[in-house]
């Protein structure tokens, strides 16, 4: 099959009348109908905000990828774009793959990964990732530029580039497999099309990953954040229990000099959904990160409703004087709220009370004294299907889904300090939550898929007392 821009925009128009908009969201971005995962080119360019993603206009289901787009002026209410790229030259015949976008004087330059099989696509010895360039005046059409760095010798995985200027040059990393072992791999240009290769940036060690996808490279707090999703890491107790992990190294690097690791690989959220975030700075200077609000091969109920996948809220990072990465909600996200319904509870004690009826597109705001608390539970559920609790036994904050109907059952967790306050804010969206944690310290996302008239909100305090200091809901635009 032959792909280009013109069909795929014609699909789109077919299949978005036909969406069932029961779990589509109402202030998350999610594609205008079929395929969505991985947020790509995310850049400020002429007056808007730019968020490209991976994106399958013909189905619900992964295929041959396009470059679905959007804009917005406030991070917020985004605006659909025409498809950017489609799988449309040799270089690309079998997807154009994830990558990043740059401002180049006045034109918007997207770097992206070309997929291709020269051969049977059943074998891998015939795939071949190469990384391409795409140019734009006007941020909306695009020219192709062909191919810009080709596949390194031995290498079959080889994509993702992220692209920034430094000083004089453009720097470009690109996720790579050598064999069982994840790497990133520098390349330095003067101008994004000629490129010098220098060398491993990093690369796994034992037990971090047969493939590092979506790396991403910037400077926070006087250090340097190596961002990227390896895949192939086992679960060690609480830690890494998605199918592929999303996480971070702080070091320090300059150009010309390698990059020297300052602690261990960390997860950067610890729901069930959050994979490929990428990061962009504003141009208030904040260091803004997006993440698709999915997970590779778990269940996507939505997939019969037209569409699927949706990206996360826009966070601010922030590094901790311990190099911790913390992420807030972007400050445009507090533009969505409309009314603010206070709680008058106080104390729970062996029973749960009902705070909302209906919980559609919502912002709640919870202030616990753990301290003061002895319930061996509490917390808020969601209907039948979600709890967002304190499990005072184990000391942890955990997120637990419960909807065996579309066989997504489970826990999450991060742990908790008994003797400290614990703050929450919960996103609440049609079939997603994010929850975080005492003002960025931890961060759990997960989708949600709640039956309509199965929304109600309630607050809950099992085998004991729980003191709560405050709490409400913004109901959101």
């Amino acid at each position: 099959m032959t792909y280009s821009i013109a069909d795929a925009e014609q699909e789109l128009k077919v299949k978005r009348g036909a969406l069932n908009l029961r779990w589509y969201p109402h202030y998350h971005l999610a594609a205008r109908a079929g395929w969505m995962n991985d947020p790509n080119g995310l850049v400020w360019f002429d007056g808007w905000y730019h968020a490209f993603y991976q994106h399958h206009p013909y189905s619900t289901q992964w295929g041959p990828m396009h470059w679905g787009h959007a804009r917005s002026q406030d991070l917020v209410h985004w605006e659909h774009l025409p498809v950017a790229i489609a799988p449309e030259g040799p270089e690309d015949k079998d997807g154009c793959f994830s990558g990043s976008a740059v401002v180049d004087g006045d034109t918007l330059a997207l770097i992206y990964t070309g997929h291709k099989f020269h051969g049977d696509a059943g074998n891998e010895d015939n795939l071949y990732q190469v990384q391409c360039l795409a140019t734009s005046r006007d941020g909306i059409h695009f020219e192709r530029q062909g191919i810009v760095v080709d596949t390194p010798p031995g290498v079959h995985h080889f994509r993702d580039p992220k692209v920034w200027r430094e000083g004089d040059s453009w720097y470009m990393i690109v996720g790579a497999r050598l064999g069982e072992t994840g790497q990133v791999r520098l390349y330095r240009s003067a101008d994004l099309r000629q490129w010098q290769d220098e060398g491993v940036l990093d690369e796994a060690e034992a037990g971090m990953g047969f493939m590092w996808e979506c790396p991403d490279f910037f400077p926070l707090n006087g250090r340097r954040v190596l961002m990227f999703s390896p895949q192939g890491m086992n679960a060690d107790g609480f830690k890494n229990r998605n199918l592929f992990q999303s996480g971070y190294l702080v070091g320090d690097w300059q150009p010309g000099q390698p990059f020297v690791r300052a602690g261990e690989f960390a997860e950067m959220d610890h729901g069930h959904d959050f994979y490929a975030p990428q990061s962009f700075a504003t141009p208030d200077g904040r260091r803004i990160v997006i993440g698709w609000l999915d997970m590779w091969e778990s269940p996507l109920p939505e997939q019969q409703d037209g569409w699927a996948g949706m990206l996360s809220l826009p966070r601010e990072l922030s590094l901790s004087h311990d190099n911790r990465l913390q992420m807030r909600p972007a400050k445009e996200v507090e533009s969505l709220r409309q009314v603010w319904f206070p709680w008058p509870v106080n104390t729970l004690k062996n029973q749960q009370i009902s705070v909302a009826e209906n919980a559609g597109a919502m912002e709640v705001v919870l202030n616990w004294n753990c301290a003061e608390s002895t319930a061996e539970q509490y917390g808020i559920s969601l209907g039948d299907g979600l709890r967002v609790y304190v499990d005072a036994q184990q000391q942890r904050l955990v997120l637990e889904r419960y909807y065996p109907q579309h066989a997504l059952c489970g826990t999450r967790s991060v742990p908790l300090s008994s003797d400290r306050d614990l703050s929450v804010r919960l996103f609440i969206d049609s079939s997603s939550v994010e929850v975080f944690v005492n003002n960025g310290e931890a961060c759990l996302s997960s989708r949600i898929y709640p039956d309509a008239g199965n929304r109600e909100l309630r607050l809950f305090a099992w085998s004991g007392s729980a003191s709560l200091i405050d709490g409400g809901a913004w109901q959101l635009e």
